[in-house]
């Protein structure tokens, strides 16, 4: 009697053990053909009808287009030396790509095909993810991975480009917050997520430690409507979710080590699409709210043309 209660005792363990573990840890699959993308996979974006884009398709300076069944096809190809990294909409007609050897902010027209160049800084080291708000104001992190430094830039819905963060670690990942009272910056090398005021004319103050992580990289990142940040852990194989006040939240595992960038699509927007660099493919994973960019683009296509 007493060996039969501490066995029943030690397997009700385990099975609480295991919950928590399904609770904490969510899995990805596979969502395209693996290798169809080059090393420098990234982007991700989605449009107003579901569709997923994401840069260095078959070879560097392009951005394919992929249906919600996963199906790839090609989309268009960058101006001369010009390689494509993260991407962002701004309406439901127009996204914004950085251009990491361009040092440029390129404009791409969905329905035309056509590709400009919004914004040029040479004192770029290598623009290398966007975030973008309702009204057009571009964040473009900026890192220099050499130095294990980075800087952050803001873009002006008219084109004008100036620094608005100096000093900082490799920055990479950078996001806007569902209210847009709040920048999020990564650091890769430095595995540091900060928070900085956010005011309407793209100014930032109050810079502040969000989260560290202890070991692992970050790349790219976006945040929930509700206000959660996904973040690309390139090298760690996972997306880590942390809430707006810092917490360590949960851990989706994926298929790759080098996850390089996340978006929220799907009919409802809580389906991810994740990047990754190592098996040149995307995978996705659902999850319980909608992203901040898919509610944007709900209300970009109520809007007259």
């Amino acid at each position: 009697m007493i060996a039969t209660q501490k066995t029943f005792l030690t397997l009700g363990g385990l099975w609480s053990l295991l919950v928590l573990s399904q609770l904490t840890y969510a899995q990805s699959k596979t969502f395209t053909n693996e290798g169809e993308f080059t090393a420098n996979c990234e982007g991700p974006a989605v449009d107003a009808e579901g569709n997923i884009y994401a840069v260095n398709f078959a070879q560097d300076g392009t951005i394919a287009q992929i249906s919600r069944r996963g199906s790839t096809s090609f989309f268009i190809t960058l101006p001369k030396g010009s390689t494509g990294n993260g991407i962002r909409f701004g309406d439901k007609n127009t996204f914004y790509i950085a251009d990491f050897t361009g040092h440029n902010v390129l404009k791409a027209d969905l329905n035309t095909r056509e590709v400009t160049v919004f914004a040029h800084e040479p004192r770029m080291n290598q623009p290398n993810d966007l975030a973008i708000t309702r009204s057009g104001h571009i964040f473009c992190s900026d890192p220099n991975w050499e130095k294990s430094t980075g800087q952050v830039w803001h873009v002006s819905p008219a084109g004008t480009v100036r620094l608005v963060a100096e000093n900082m670690g490799t920055t990479n990942g950078i996001e806007v917050s569902p209210d847009e009272k709040t920048l999020y910056v990564n650091e890769s090398v430095q595995r540091k997520v900060w928070a900085f005021d956010l005011a309407p004319d793209g100014t930032l103050s109050n810079k502040r430690l969000l989260h560290e992580f202890e070991d692992g990289g970050m790349d790219g990142m976006r945040c929930s409507a509700s206000g959660d940040l996904y973040i690309a852990r390139h090298g760690k194989g996972e997306v880590a979710v942390i809430s707006p006040e810092g917490k360590a939240l949960s851990t989706i595992k994926t298929i790759g080590k080098k996850v390089s960038n996340i978006c929220f699509g799907g009919r409802k927007g809580k389906t991810c699409y994740v990047t990754l660099q190592d098996r040149g493919c995307l995978e996705t994973f659902s999850v319980k709210n909608p992203g901040r960019e898919w509610v944007m683009m709900r209300e970009f296509t109520k809007k007259p043309n």
